[in-house]
């Protein structure tokens, strides 16, 4: 305790004569109060030397220094070492060719038939007046394309799927059964052909549409499928060239 009293008991000896000195700068805070016995005086920022070049008494105040480096708050919460997060999947746009919409049509098929152009990746629902709604589609891969007459003979929402079995041969990784709903490759609506397995039918990959992808069935995205599921029925003609 003595060591620390020493110290101040010598300030307070020399007290009188700082102050006779013309009240030096204490610094402020305590030892200012100890020494003078007034109220601490308010810091003023240091001052620089005269700027070269300035009016007469113009200085440059010194304020502290900036820390070199200012944590973002934002990155408080991060762990050490987090693993970085998964990217997400960029999906290409769709091309506007593809979009929904209504064109000019000079075919001779009736109005009603469906005629799905593979090439140019496009099916058509005939309507009246030289008019038709055309679809962007996907069809089959080199080796799956196919050209025929055929008739709708079944309708299904959200429908279910079962790979045939030469499907499962090239990939076994493909579970034997997979119910109707959002990951179904099927999609929202399913128009099955004949007595094939070919369908037009939805998709949960709607960047594939404007492609040769499939296994030979034509595939429309989901909000497509749906306004053609609404506009055909049972026994609709579709051709596909």
């Amino acid at each position: 305790m003595r060591r620390y009293l020493l110290p101040l008991i010598a300030l307070v000896a020399v007290a009188p004569s700082l102050a006779r000195a013309g009240s030096p700068d204490m610094g402020g805070g305590f030892i200012e109060l100890l020494m003078t016995g007034r109220n601490p005086s308010p810091r003023e920022p240091a001052v620089a030397p005269p700027i070269p070049g300035a009016p007469l008494g113009v200085r440059r105040p010194i304020w502290p220094a900036e820390p070199a480096y200012a944590p973002d708050p934002r990155y408080a919460s991060l762990p050490m070492n987090a693993p970085p997060e998964p990217m997400s999947r960029i999906e290409r746009g769709l091309d506007p060719r593809y979009e929904r919409q209504v064109v000019d049509y000079d075919g001779r098929h009736a109005p009603g038939t469906i005629v799905i152009d593979s090439p140019n990746k496009f099916l058509y629902l005939v309507q009246p007046g030289g008019k038709a709604l055309r679809y962007g589609i996907g069809v089959g891969r080199p080796g799956f394309t196919w050209a025929g007459v055929k008739t709708i003979t079944r309708k299904a929402e959200w429908p279910g799927w079962t790979p045939p079995p030469e499907m499962i041969k090239r990939r076994p990784d493909l579970p034997a059964h997979m119910e109707g709903g959002p990951d179904n490759p099927l999609g929202a609506r399913a128009m099955y052909l004949g007595s094939t397995l070919y369908r037009i039918h939805g998709t949960n990959e709607p960047n594939t549409i404007g492609q040769n992808v499939s296994s030979g069935c034509i595939r429309l995205r989901n909000e497509d499928v749906t306004d053609l599921y609404e506009r055909v029925r049972v026994g609709t003609t579709v051709v596909v060239m």
